[in-house]
């Protein structure tokens, strides 16, 4: 599978995160199952440089941690329970790496990686982003691999790297400038624009349309949400439930006929 053969993507977010805890292992394993098109996952890094698959920059609301994930190196998060604050049947569940989770990916689901506003100064870099890319490259994923973030910042760096890798806009609204989704795209070389259901409008639709910029919507449950976004030219929407989705594409693709 690559990105190039699909008409509309069904994408787990965080995995299969409606019934299981976001971002493990268990939550990607079943978006699999589920047979969801991509999995989003969100990346930070750990106090040695480690990619390591985390949504909060925080320990403290979902794991029986606390502080930063940045002050922690791996081998203290893995001793970590991921998996209790969502259901106590899943107090085994451990952070995983990002090498992790792309190994257990590869040939069987594209992954949308997410890249997390970079917890540093305006002029320092925490090297997170050719660390992604180069694990990437390493596993030879390229082509199965989109690259998002709501920090410009790191869009600016993919931009300025010769790399197959797919790139992806969260928009961002300070950052933007009053700047358009067509504006955005050329400006950060991207290859698709994404935003949630609330920011997306009729003008934004059309323009996207128009210069056949695919875009991709966060974070859609409820199936008449899920039915519209594909009736106006959604490429794909994120989702915690990709089992829902995928009935609602099916539906809509038979009424299309």
């Amino acid at each position: 599978m690559n990105f190039s053969k699909k008409r509309f993507y069904t994408i787990a977010h965080r995995g299969a995160s409606w019934y299981y805890p976001e971002n493990t292992m268990s939550a990607f394993k079943a978006a699999v199952d589920m047979n969801a098109d991509m999995i989003e996952l969100d990346v930070l890094l750990s106090k040695d440089n480690i990619p390591v698959v985390f949504h909060d920059e925080r320990l403290d609301k979902k794991t029986n941690g606390s502080g930063f994930v940045l002050d922690h190196t791996l081998s203290d998060l893995k001793k970590l329970d991921v998996g209790s604050w969502f259901d106590t049947k899943f107090k085994n569940e451990g952070i995983p790496t990002l090498r992790e989770v792309l190994e257990f990916s590869r040939n069987r689901i594209l992954v949308n990686i997410e890249i997390k506003p970079e917890v540093v100064t305006e002029n320092e870099e925490s090297g997170i982003v050719e660390l992604v890319l180069n694990l990437v490259e390493e596993l030879g994923m390229e082509e199965v691999v989109m690259i998002s973030s709501f920090d410009y910042r790191v869009l600016e760096r993919l931009s300025k790297r010769e790399t197959n890798i797919k790139s992806a806009l969260l928009y961002e609204r300070v950052q933007s400038h009053g700047r358009e989704p067509s504006r955005l795209a050329k400006d950060y070389n991207i290859d698709a624009f994404n935003c949630s259901r609330e920011q997306l409008t009729d003008n934004w639709v059309l323009q996207l349309n128009n210069n056949k910029i695919p875009f991709f919507i966060y974070t859609v449950n409820d199936e008449l949400t899920m039915k519209s976004l594909i009736q106006v030219g959604a490429k794909g929407i994120f989702t915690d439930k990709p089992d829902v989705l995928n009935k609602v594409v099916e539906e809509v693709i038979k009424n299309a006929v």
